[in-house]
Order: C-alpha cells, then structure tokens, then sequence
C-alpha cells in the first residue's frame, strides 16, 4: 500500500513530535524534552518534572540516555527506556532498552548478551516482572530482577521470522510489532514467518571496498505466493506453544491483524491471497481451536484496519467497531461475537479514521469530510447507531484537522492547517472542542494567516468523460492572464496517497531549488480514480486491475481540459513524481507523448511484475489470471512511445522499488533508440537521501533539468 515517499504508518500513543505518552487515565501525558521526561496534567497544561537527566545516567557512565521513546509498568513503579535507535527498512524500530525502577532510581539494561542496537519492541509483561523483545529474529522473555533471559523461539535465521514480520507485511500491512502479552502475563500470542520459499533480491553494495558486497532481501514479487504465515500462543512458565489452527492454506493467505479479547480468546482476521475476502476468527490461546464469526466480500480488495487496535471493542468486549465499504461507503459497523452487525454511520460520506469510541458517553469519533475531498474534520456521532452526523471540528477552521485522544476522551491533541495556514496545534477538552489550558494557539494561527499572501488555489476540471477532478495550482507571481506559461504536474495517482490536500505544504516543490512562482511556472497537481479521496468505493475502487491505465488517462484528459486555458503554454508541459509517481510520469510520457513534453520520473516501477505481491495483487489481480492487465499498466510496455525528454533517476540500494526496474526499461529505450538522461544512485534507499551531499545533488540535478528542457517564465 506504499510506494510513497509519506509517512503514513501508525505509532500508538505518540504524537506530532513521537515524544508525547498519554497516563492510563487520559488526565494526563508525558513528553520528552531536552532529554529529560516531563509530566503535563490537564486541564491546566501543569508541567513536572518525571525523570531528570540524572536519572538516565547508568552506573559507571556519566552521559545520560539519549531516550528516543519510552513506556510505563502498569502499577507506572518502572519505566522501559529506548534508546541507541537505528533503522530498520523505513522505521527506527530496533535499538538497546533498559529498566529503571523510579523507587531504587536504578538502571537496568535488557538484553545485555544481545548485539547492541539489537532489540525490538520490548514491552513489560502486565505484572511489571518480565520484558519481552524480539532481537534477531526471534522472541525473548527476561525476568527484570534476575537477568534470566528465555528464549520463546530459537530459529536464528532471517528466514524464519518470530514476533516481527518479513519486509512485505512491514511494508505493505504496516505490521512491525510481532507479539503480544495476555492480561495475566502468563502467555504470549506472536506471529510467525516462515521466508524460506521466497526469493531474495540481491542488492549490491558496490562502493564500500573494492569487493562488491550482496545484500539480499526475501522479497516475494507478484505472482509469488504468501510467507506461510502462523500466529502461535507461548505459555511462559512452560514454553510451549500452541499454535492456532485457522482453517485454509497458510501459502494462500494473510493474517494482518491480531488481538486479546480475553485470557480465553484471540481474535485474528485473515486475507485471502487475493485480498477480496476478509474473515474475522475467535481463537482459543489454549487449544488453539478457530471459530470463523464474521467473513466480508468485495469485488476489488478489502483493507486491513490501521488503527492502534483493530478491534475497537465495546460491550464488555462482546463487539467491535469495524470499519467497511459494503454499503458504497466506508462506514462503522459494531459486529457483536455471533457474527450480526449493525450500521453505526449512515449516509453518503466516508469514515476516514476512527479517533475515539466513547462507550459511557454512547459517542464515537471520527475523520470525515462529506463536502469536500480535500479536508478533513472531526465527527460524532452516537455508538447505537440512533443518532445523526455531527460536526466537531469549528466550523471557522476551514481545511484539515487530525487528533490523538486521550483514553478517557476528555482531552484531545489537535492540530489543524490549511494551503495558506502553518500548522498549529493545541489541548482541547471534549465534547465541546473547547481549548483546554486557554493557549488559543490554532485560533492565533487562523487569526494571523493571510489568504490573500498565497499564490495557490483549488480547482475542479471536468474530462470528456464526465469525471470531475480536484486539483491545486500556483501560479506565477505577476501573474499575467494573456501570456502563456509553462505547466509542470506533480503526479501520484496510486491507492496509497491523495496529492490533492488542503493543509499547509501543498504547493510546494521541495525538489526545486528555487521558486517556481517567481520563476514564472503554473505548478499543480490533480487526483482521479483510484486515489483514496473520500469519495466513495466507486471512485477508490474503479482502479481495481488497471494502475497504468484508469488513472493515467484520468490525468491525460484531465491535462486536456487544462491545455484549453489561454494562459497555458501547450509546448511547455511537464510531469514529475516519486515512486508511484514516477511510474505515472513514465506512463504519461509514453502512453501521452502528444500532451507531455518533458518527464522527471523518480524511483519509479517501470514493470509491474518486479513489484511485492500484497501490493500489486491488492490492486492488480493475480498474473496467472489476468497478466495482460499488468502488462498494459508497466510503463516498460510503451517505452518506445517516447518521444519528449524523460530524466530517470533511480537508487541502487533501493529495497522497495528494486534497481532491476530501471534496468529493465534503460533496456527497452535502448532497443528502440530514445535517448534520455539517467541518473543512479549508488547503494541510496527508495528515498535517495543517505550519503554526503547526496539531496543537494538530486535537487541541483532536478532543477536544472526542468530549466533546460521546460524553461520558465510567460510568452
């Protein structure tokens, strides 16, 4: 679901800065400043301090912690501290942890006998006795007071993965967290991968010493079947597992998402290969027996939830909220345990996010916008499915809102922006959204934004085929409507991503070293079929089978209508994007040539069968049974098209998008004589930022080539 350069993974209890930890009670939160740990309660915003630096120096050294993040013990007497942090493929999700108990001030490292840097997601047990991680692939349990370290599985292979996931499901399931404590802190429910059947791709790290080193990754590409895949259940004291029998062919299906009901049930949904199915199981942690209680079809492909907790349980733990687009909406459904939902929201509007279920207020929360695409709102409405849509959000704060509610749902982090408005955020209490510790900061940053001062505007065109598309554009400063300037389209119309927003940032090229306003550009962008606007199922959904088709000739005839202007220059139009939008510049290029004059394509999938499976045969099908379909949407099929100026860049050490895609279509342009400009990356990921000097270069490289080959400024 990714291939972009965004953000878009979920990271429970954090907010804005990934350093803010809600109190059990919701009444108050943690942030991690100037590295020491301070408490804030509300309503008042009261700080104290919770740990100094002094309390993060270990015996024998005399630097503090440098704490990236951190949790609490249930009965809060010990604290879990992370720190030492390192990447693993996007994220910082492994480094070194240590214990320290607030009464004897004493600090404690987990794991000593693991290499440094090599823990992942410890987590207290619930009786604050043990810590559980996961260090080179496998799961461990330490006892904090005797150091006994026990290993839950002892598989030592990359291959064979325990309590965390393999590079597809991390990617494109956003599951990294592998395993999870029961209430009694007797068991310990985790998945686990088995990659031996899957194919690495050989990376090759070509600058490091005179020999080329092979970094290989188990990559399963479309067509390929799943990682089996299991969830099994450890009891601690004996360590045995038990492992669940979910019924149906592990190499032909997923298991994405997992949670305690209670000590005597787990519930777990499974994908099929297709992702067109989704079943929902109740599972005993003893017996490992499934019970299948709820099963959903759709025509195109069906989400995992990515949410902090999948099941969002109400009634004692009797039902869940579930978010799906049966009805043509995405819309919230409470499934009881015997199967039987019923309708929570009602309408012709999507439910983009759930924030908050409020079960004693008979309340739930969430992220619609049912007038306008681009924005995004806080909603209520009631949990019985008896009450009407209402606005949370002020109705004076026109654009995009997110939030991060407290556990009690009394208080909220807030932030809100729009095109011309800077972020700004605040504590707000609920349910009258009114500002918490009296520090109006988004009203100030509302009050102080100037509209006129912006040069981008929001516009709808509509194709000759009737499909109306939102879009920005900027403009030129000085704009003159009787000359004619040269349009460059940001472009990424895949599922993963809207480029259409109307929140702060938009309109900006930060690949431009320069301004393209006062250089004398129309910059804009336009979101079609395919891309997830809240615009119903039809529209996310229409896409189903044809990426590098539907949504390439959404953009073609949209740019069509806009070549129509009289103050657009038709000689002078260019296209970039980045990952999926650099497969959607490539196809624009060939499969458009008459449109397209120019092309910056980054990172992009030039052939489709190269790609992951849960990704491409979400989206696409599966190529045993409709392989014409994923031919037709590869660039590479139209390589000879081309016929404007195409710059193609691309990262050596990219382990999503692999470098073989670049390959494959410099091959294809060869055969067919187009010449083109590329440039690689030596050993540089799917963001093309590593190495020294590296963003300068590709922003120097980018904008010179726009210059030379589109040149700015009106005729």
């Amino acid at each position: 679901m990714k291939r972009v350069i965004l953000l878009l993974i979920f990271i429970p209890c954090l907010l804005s800065a990934q350093n803010i930890r809600w109190t059990k009670d919701g009444n108050a939160y943690y942030k991690i400043e100037a590295g020491e740990i301070n408490r804030y309660e509300l309503p008042a915003n009261t700080k104290t301090l919770f740990l100094s630096k002094a309390d993060l120096i270990p015996a024998g050294q005399t630097e503090s912690l440098k704490v990236r993040s951190f949790s609490l013990s249930d009965d809060d007497s010990q604290v879990l501290i992370y720190t030492n942090s390192r990447k693993v493929w996007r994220l910082d999700t492994e480094g070194d942890y240590w214990v320290l108990n607030r009464s004897t001030k004493a600090l404690k490292k987990i794991g000593k006998d693991k290499p440094a840097s090599s823990l992942r997601f410890a987590k207290f047990s619930p009786d604050g006795k043990k810590v559980g991680y996961v260090s080179e692939f496998d799961l461990y349990v330490e006892d904090i007071v005797t150091g006994q370290i026990q290993a839950i599985t002892s598989n030592h292979s990359r291959k064979l993965i325990s309590g965390t996931f393999d590079w597809v499901y991390e990617e494109e399931f956003s599951c990294r967290d592998g395993f999870q404590w029961s209430s009694d802190s007797q068991l310990i429910a985790y998945w686990q991968i088995d990659a031996n059947k899957i194919a690495d791709y050989y990376m090759l790290n070509t600058t490091d010493s005179a020999y080329s080193r092979i970094i290989p990754v188990e990559y399963p590409t479309i067509g390929q079947s799943p990682s089996p895949t299991k969830i099994g259940v450890a009891n601690v004291s004996t360590n045995k597992t038990t492992w669940l029998n979910i019924p149906g062919d592990p190499q032909q299906h997923y298991l994405p998402r997992m949670e305690w009901n209670s000590l005597t049930e787990i519930f777990v949904q499974q994908l099929n290969r297709k992702q067109n199915e989704s079943k929902i199981f109740s599972c005993n942690p003893v017996t490992g027996e499934a019970k299948q209680i709820f099963i959903e079809n759709d025509k195109a492909w069906i989400d995992a939830p990515e949410f902090e907790h999948p099941f969002v349980w109400l009634h004692d733990k009797k039902e869940f909220l579930w978010l799906s687009e049966k009805d043509g909406w995405a819309h919230l459904y409470r499934i009881s345990k015997d199967g039987k939902d019923m309708l929570v929201t009602k309408g012709d509007y999507d439910v983009i996010d759930i924030v908050s279920a409020d079960e004693k207020n008979n309340t739930v929360y969430f992220i619609a916008s049912p007038t306008n695409a681009t924005q995004k709102y806080l909603y209520k409405t009631k949990l019985d499915g008896k009450g009407k849509l209402e606005l949370v959000s002020p109705t004076n704060q026109i654009g995009t809102h997110s939030y991060q509610f407290s556990p009690n749902s009394k208080y909220a982090f807030h932030r809100f922006s729009n095109y011309y408005t800077p972020a700004a955020d605040e504590w707000i209490s609920l349910p009258d959204h009114n500002v918490a510790d009296h520090q109006h900061k988004v009203y100030d940053a509302v009050t102080a934004a100037d509209k006129s001062k912006s040069k981008m505007e929001f516009f709808k065109v509509k194709t000759s085929e009737g499909i109306e598309m939102d879009g920005w554009m900027v403009k030129p400063a000085n704009f003159d409507a009787t000359k004619k300037y040269p349009v460059v389209f940001q472009v990424y119309t895949e599922p993963a991503s809207q480029t259409v927003r109307d929140s702060y940032g938009m309109g900006m090229n930060r690949l431009f070293n320069g301004d393209m306003s006062a250089e004398g550009y129309i910059y804009m962008s336009l979101d079609g079929r395919g891309t997830p606007a809240p615009k119903g199922r039809e529209w996310r959904k229409s896409i189903y089978r044809q990426i590098g088709q539907i949504n390439i000739k959404d953009q073609a005839l949209a740019a069509k209508e806009i070549l129509k202007w009289p103050f657009v220059d038709s000689e002078r139009i260019a296209v970039w994007g980045w990952s999926g939008g650099g497969s959607t510049t490539l196809n624009l290029m060939f499969q458009y040539p008459e449109i397209y004059k120019t092309g910056i394509a980054v990172a992009a999938v030039a052939n489709q069968l190269t790609y992951d499976n849960i990704y491409q045969e979400r989206y696409m099908g599966l190529p045993q049974e409709n392989l014409e379909d994923i031919l037709k949407g590869s660039p590479v099929t139209y390589a000879k098209n081309l016929k404007g100026n195409l710059l193609y860049i691309h990262g050596t050490g990219d382990d999503n998008v692999h470098y073989n895609n670049a390959e494959m279509l410099l091959n294809e342009l060869i055969k067919y004589n187009k010449q083109f400009q590329f440039m690689a990356y030596p050993n540089r990921t799917h963001s093309i930022s590593e190495g020294e000097g590296t963003t300068k270069h590709l922003s120097t490289l980018y904008s010179d080539y726009l210059r030379k080959y589109c040149p700015p400024g009106a005729k």
